[in-house]
């Protein structure tokens, strides 16, 4: 059984990798989308709504967060609680990041995104409770169970914080653009509106997915598994970041 497990964990990495790699290349908007929108003037809600939806699926680290975030939940309403969060989150930064011109590095904030990720996955395995205990029992509403001597902090403020995190990580992409003053507001929102739509999409098909796998008996077995191959993807696109921070750094 335990060789079974090891092969199944090293499946799922590999496949956890292949998806940060994935991440390293689709990540950032393409210079022909970016080529396209620079030469946009006025309201274009059309385009920047598709943009957004774009990019909610080609930034997959968004995604790897949000499978972190509602793999243990069971009841709808706390799947719309926690995205509701998250959604504010990222809505807010976004928003506010590119109007008031908020500079940060991009490397940088994609690195925080991707321990996130890890954060997320950790929480999920029971990192916070004594002893590292897999959180498969006692999940209620998303939170983890924790021993005598553990400490969880409180998952619903922590998806708030992140999606502060990953709405930077959005307002990042759209600063490199040349966007013109006019209309930039409408366009704004209808980037973010895309991104609501791409990440809807997105979390049904994961939700259902979910769904489907809790109902066999294979779930308990191999959701700690899941969960490592989503923190070492997490690892691997934080280490992603940092090394071109530093060779952005050097080649400046």
């Amino acid at each position: 059984m335990t060789r079974h497990w090891i092969h199944r964990w090293q499946w799922l990495t590999l496949v956890a990798l292949l998806l940060v790699g994935t991440v390293a290349f689709g990540h950032a908007i393409s210079e022909g989308n970016a080529a396209f929108v620079e030469g946009v003037s006025g309201v274009a809600v059309g385009v920047f709504g598709y943009l957004g939806a774009k990019h909610m699926f080609t930034g997959i680290d968004h995604v790897l967060y949000l499978v972190g975030v509602v793999f243990y939940l069971r009841r709808l309403r706390d799947v719309l609680l926690y995205v509701t969060l998250f959604t504010a989150g990222h809505s807010l930064t976004l928003l506010v990041g590119v109007l008031a011109e908020w500079r940060m590095d991009a490397h940088l904030v994609d690195a925080v995104i991707g321990l996130s990720v890890v954060y997320k996955a950790f929480e999920n395995v029971g990192g916070f409770a004594r002893g590292l205990r897999p959180a498969l029992a006692g999940v209620s509403g998303g939170s983890v169970a924790v021993g005598e001597r553990g400490f969880a902090p409180d998952p619903r403020l922590a998806v708030f914080a992140f999606g502060l995190c990953h709405g930077m990580g959005l307002a990042t992409r759209v600063q490199e653009l040349q966007l013109s003053p006019d209309g930039l507001l409408v366009n704004l929102v209808s980037f973010n509106v895309g991104v609501e739509i791409g990440q809807l999409l997105a979390l049904a098909a994961v939700v259902a997915v979910l769904a489907w796998w809790r109902s066999l008996e294979v779930f308990e077995r191999s959701a700690l598994a899941v969960n490592l191959a989503l923190m070492t993807a997490g690892f691997v696109l934080f280490q992603t970041q940092i090394v071109g921070y530093f060779m952005v750094g050097e080649g400046g």
